[in-house]
């Protein structure tokens, strides 16, 4: 687990408690399979047009780390990726981003996309935007960031929020083209659904369409922020009627 202190084997912890089958599966496998089964009411449309039926489908979202995941359509039903896509290596979209991936550079060495775009991700930028622009930062958490953000009690907050929205489009953007995920784009995690109205009018889709000869491409794949109650449970269940191959399941391990 790349941002926790727990291991364990799934063979051990099988046997210890006397179970027939345990499966362990990553947690944005399990929100992928959620996707179809949600209503519109849980779902937020940002931009974009319609989604084209029988294309890709990609699934990303910022939390404790950045998750990613797709559905890959086969037949009459779609099979989920079990990716470790949020720790690819992040690519600076503008010479701001440039300097900033230059001061978190020296703090970490690589930079993948979850070292901007992630609770954590979101405090990395806070403190390099204010090496950065010279200002006096406090020691704040992701929650407080955001806070501050929304309500407009700080101006380096506000420009840390637009900022990871902004690096989210392009990585979002960029699993899209990737992924040829035609059918849309849906954004879970825990931070982007508390985001509220802000999500909306923040750069994010600015950043996802900024893509060149690809922008009309781009702006017509739709993005949805996930609204619904416990979605990724609601895919683990799915994960029984699958053979663990499928899904990329710890079966033995």
């Amino acid at each position: 687990m790349t941002n926790h202190v727990w291991s364990f084997s799934v063979a051990q912890v099988r046997q210890r408690l006397k179970l027939r089958e345990l499966r362990v599966l990553n947690d944005f496998t399990a929100l992928a399979l959620s996707v179809p089964q949600l209503a519109p009411s849980e779902l937020r449309q940002v931009g974009g047009g319609v989604p084209v039926a029988g294309n890709p489908i990609a699934v990303i979202g910022p939390g404790t780390g950045l998750g990613v995941s797709g559905l890959i359509p086969a037949g009459d039903r779609y099979i989920p990726l079990h990716s470790e896509g949020g720790h690819v290596t992040y690519g600076a979209a503008s010479v701001r981003e440039s300097r900033l991936l230059a001061i978190i550079g020296r703090r970490f060495g690589h930079v993948s996309a979850e070292r901007l775009v992630s609770g954590p991700g979101l405090v990395n930028v806070y403190q390099a935007l204010g090496e950065l622009t010279g200002a006096t930062v406090e020691p704040l958490s992701p929650a407080e960031i955001s806070r501050r953000a929304l309500q407009g009690d700080c101006a380096i907050c506000r420009d840390a929020l637009d900022t990871f929205c902004s690096i989210l489009g392009t990585a979002a953007g960029n699993l899209v083209l990737t992924l040829g995920a035609r059918a849309g784009v849906y954004i879970g995690g825990g931070i982007v659904p508390k985001l509220g109205d802000y999500f909306a009018q923040s750069p994010f889709r600015a950043a996802f369409e900024h893509r060149g000869r690809f922008s009309r491409y781009l702006a017509a794949v739709p993005s949805y922020v996930i609204h619904a109650q416990d979605p990724a449970l609601r895919g683990a269940a799915q994960a029984f009627d699958r053979p663990p191959a499928e899904i990329g399941l710890f079966a033995g391990e």
